[in-house]
């Protein structure tokens, strides 16, 4: 039987980040990885992937529309699907070669490869072998969630996963699900010349974002040709001659739909079963995530949880924070916690959506009175210049203090912009800061600049760069 001070359950964003936490502390330390590859979701299947595809997507996108009128004539860009698809793989692979595995290594942590099970508090089985530990960190992560579907156990659908190693570039593709997931892939592979057809449940794609955020975005895919359809209750899905075919209906309408592809984008689901956390302590909620204090504590005292596990915002940035926190509290006896209203978070779409803090909706929620401005991309200067005028940006503040709670925006590089944004919702500062910052003329980011200037006058009677 081999003992540590800690093992680590999982092996992507939130176990390392832990393992590295460990590590600077002096602790023994195993990572425990099954499932995908050292690295988790993000390098393997999910961030560095899909925005490599959708990188490519865009520069093939385009040349073959031009937005100034001196290259009316550009020519339609060669692409190969296969070659992309390969490209991918290299690339993955030496981002998880340089990024996890020599990183690991280099921690001192023991690295063990098998599915591992309680069968203790304190013990795990690991490939027969026991493990024990006095501390425990479950990061396992998630995996795609498949909804019950009439028909679904006779259909041949792909998830995101698949949908990043398909053999063969699909004529047409229905994708189920308009969150960050299904907007990516939906604008992904349109862009690479597949007919794209979108089905969301709810009365707007991205359910959490604001829904002026989400309309605008509604309208730049549709102008791509991208087919989206809100307010959809599919009632079964069929195959048929190498087809997927969704019965559907649309307020009183039955719709059907055809293509060649299902790619289900229909959330994710935490990987906690049989890992024995009973024994162990460990309580879950009715979906299978674990539960966790706010200090990522779980109801067994001596076992900590980060990550896509625990259910909060599925980004990679959260699991590795969560996973840094939890090898504090695990190690050191601290209670951290994490603000996780100052967390930003992305939809890489083009144009991108990004947002930090409150709503407009969840602030009104919380103190029942809210005050908001939005201005559209098309009042920024730079980019009117730059004839890139996609796009808006929201700011909620409070209508006492005028501090920043929310700013929420769909625009090209938003991912890059809303820094600014957070920094003021993480520091509270007010619109008056933002106003009184001098900002590069001219850029993208002066659109935050002229949000907060709204407030406090009409920004369309403005000259540039006016304080």
């Amino acid at each position: 039987m081999k003992r540590f001070d800690l093992i680590i359950i999982g092996g992507g964003a939130a176990a390392f980040a832990a393992a590295t936490k460990a590590s600077e502390l002096g602790a023994a330390t195993a990572l425990i990885n099954s499932g995908l590859p050292l690295g988790g979701t993000c390098v393997n299947v999910g961030c560095v992937p899909s925005k490599l595809l959708l990188e490519l997507g865009s520069e093939l996108y385009h040349p073959q529309h031009p937005r100034f009128e001196a290259l009316r004539d550009g020519h339609y860009a060669s692409f190969d699907f296969e070659t992309a698809i390969r490209e991918k793989e290299k690339i993955v692979g030496a981002l998880r070669e340089s990024n996890y595995i020599r990183v690991a290594q280099g921690l001192g942590v023991t690295v063990v490869e098998g599915r591992a099970r309680f069968i203790s508090p304190n013990q795990l089985e690991v490939n027969g072998e026991t493990l024990e530990a006095d501390k425990f960190i479950i990061a396992t992560g998630s995996r795609p969630r498949i909804l019950p579907f009439k028909g679904i156990d006779r259909v041949r659908y792909i998830t995101s996963r698949e949908a990043l190693s398909l053999s063969r570039l699909p004529e047409s593709m229905i994708v189920i699900g308009a969150g960050p997931l299904g907007l990516e892939f939906a604008q992904m592979y349109a862009r690479f010349g597949t007919r794209v057809t979108l089905l969301q449940r709810s009365n707007q794609i991205l359910t959490w974002a604001e829904p002026e955020v989400a309309e605008e975005l509604q309208q730049c895919l549709q102008a791509e040709g991208i087919e989206v359809n809100t307010a959809v209750n599919v009632e079964r899905l069929q195959e048929k001659d190498n087809l997927k075919i969704v019965q559907a209906r649309i307020g009183d309408q039955p719709r059907t739909f055809v293509a060649e592809e299902l790619l289900m984008a229909t959330g994710v689901t935490p990987n906690t079963e049989d890992m024995g956390l009973e024994i162990a302590g460990v309580e879950r909620d009715g979906e299978g995530f674990v539960r966790v204090n706010d200090d990522l504590s779980t109801s067994a005292p001596h076992i900590w949880a980060a990550g896509d596990v625990v259910g909060k915002p599925f980004l990679e940035t959260v699991a590795a924070k969560e996973g840094n926190i939890a090898a504090s509290n695990a190690l050191e006896g601290t209670k951290k916690a994490i603000d996780y209203d100052s967390v930003p978070k992305a939809v890489f779409t083009d144009p991108q959506v990004a947002s930090v803090g409150l709503t407009e909706e969840e602030f009104m929620r919380r103190y029942h009175v809210c005050n908001c401005r939005t201005v559209r991309m098309e009042q920024v200067p730079k980019a009117k210049a730059i004839k890139e005028t996609r796009g808006l940006v929201k700011m909620v503040i409070h209508p006492k203090t005028q501090v920043i709670v929310g700013v929420h925006m769909v625009a090209p590089m938003a991912a890059d912009l809303i820094h600014e944004a957070v920094l003021a919702v993480k520091f509270k500062l007010s619109i008056n800061d933002l106003i009184d910052t001098v900002h590069v003329f001219p850029t993208m980011t002066e659109a935050i600049k002229l949000a907060a200037q709204s407030f406090k006058r009409d920004i369309s009677r403005m000259s540039c760069c006016v304080e």
